[in-house]
């Protein structure tokens, strides 16, 4: 079966079985490796969830839909997302000790996709039912993923761009061949640049550098993206501000949630790092960094994407 086309409904759960089984498959620092999906490296352990959203999540003009890659600022962008969009019911503030982020890590507000489809029966049309009071979703899967019915939907979708015992090394290594997750990384960030430059109005590019330098500016633009913008009293109160001050990194990490806890696996304190622009300056060596704007400068500037690393002062 083709997989560039669009399947019926009614798959057979031991065709899906043999496509996985057939699929090319690489080891991985954690989990059970990664798996070679429509050129494109899946989280083994996902792609089942993968398949199905591909083939069976029906989009609605409501949704909302977060894509990043990992490790790219992920959860504080859920955390801001939310908070934008819910202010109305939970007042963004520090002192709010009943806002939902004081109590739910961000993972836990808003749901990857995938993984509420994961444990859906393979090949069957997954249930539905406990998605309906959701209106914000993240992803990690590359645009082309997306169903139809969400490229051709008026969904929107916002992206953030920009362990084990496996080096350093080994990491940067596989990482320059595209082998990550849901790598390479530039056709993943190209899938969705290409869609904001086509349908600007449906799918905001988001970079984390700009993001970071002026939090509130882009928190205004998020705003308005999703169809909830700052009123003039709202600016003029102070609740972009607040919003920022409550989903800092330096605020997330300290909450008693946050520093216990897991969710996927890992530790809930792990998904909070330092959150500093340019700190892989202190992890990679001279000649890494030449090599990964070689490559950067190669993937993206004939579609006129640049990023430019800088250093932590």
């Amino acid at each position: 079966m083709a997989e560039n086309s669009q399947p019926p409904n009614n798959d057979n759960q031991q065709e899906i079985e043999e496509l996985i089984s057939s699929l090319p498959k690489e080891k991985w620092w954690r989990g059970s490796g990664l798996t070679l999906y429509q050129n494109f490296w899946v989280p083994s352990d996902f792609i089942r969830g993968v398949i199905t959203l591909r083939r069976h999540f029906i989009g609605r003009d409501s949704n909302i839909l977060l894509a990043s890659k990992p490790k790219t600022g992920t959860t504080w962008l859920k955390a801001l997302a939310f908070s934008v969009l819910h202010r109305a019911q939970f007042r963004p503030s520090v002192a709010n000790a009943n806002h939902p982020l004081c109590s739910s890590n961000p993972h836990d507000l808003v749901p990857f996709l995938e993984i509420m489809l994961n444990g859906q029966p393979a090949g069957h049309v997954p249930d539905m039912s406990g998605f309906t009071d959701l209106q914000l979703f993240a992803t990690h899967v590359p645009y082309h993923f997306l169903p139809e019915s969400i490229h051709q939907s008026q969904s929107r979708a916002n992206l953030e761009g920009g362990a084990g015992d496996w080096s350093m090394e080994e990491f940067f290594e596989n990482f320059c061949k595209g082998l990550d997750f849901y790598g390479p990384f530039w056709d993943h960030l190209l899938s969705y640049w290409k869609a904001s430059c086509e349908r600007p109005e449906r799918v905001l590019f988001l970079k984390y550098e700009d993001l970071k330098e002026d939090t509130a500016r882009n928190l205004k633009r998020i705003a308005e993206f999703m169809g909830v913008p700052f009123s003039k009293e709202e600016e003029l109160d102070g609740v972009v501000d607040q919003i920022v001050e409550m989903c800092s990194l330096s605020n997330l990490k300290e909450l008693d949630v946050n520093k216990t806890g897991d969710i996927f696996g890992y530790e809930n304190k792990t998904f909070f790092r330092k959150g500093e622009v340019g700190d892989w300056a202190n992890y990679l060596s001279p000649s890494m960094v030449e090599r990964l704007e070689n490559i950067m400068k190669e993937k993206f500037s004939p579609f006129g994407l640049y990023f430019t690393l800088k250093k932590t002062s």
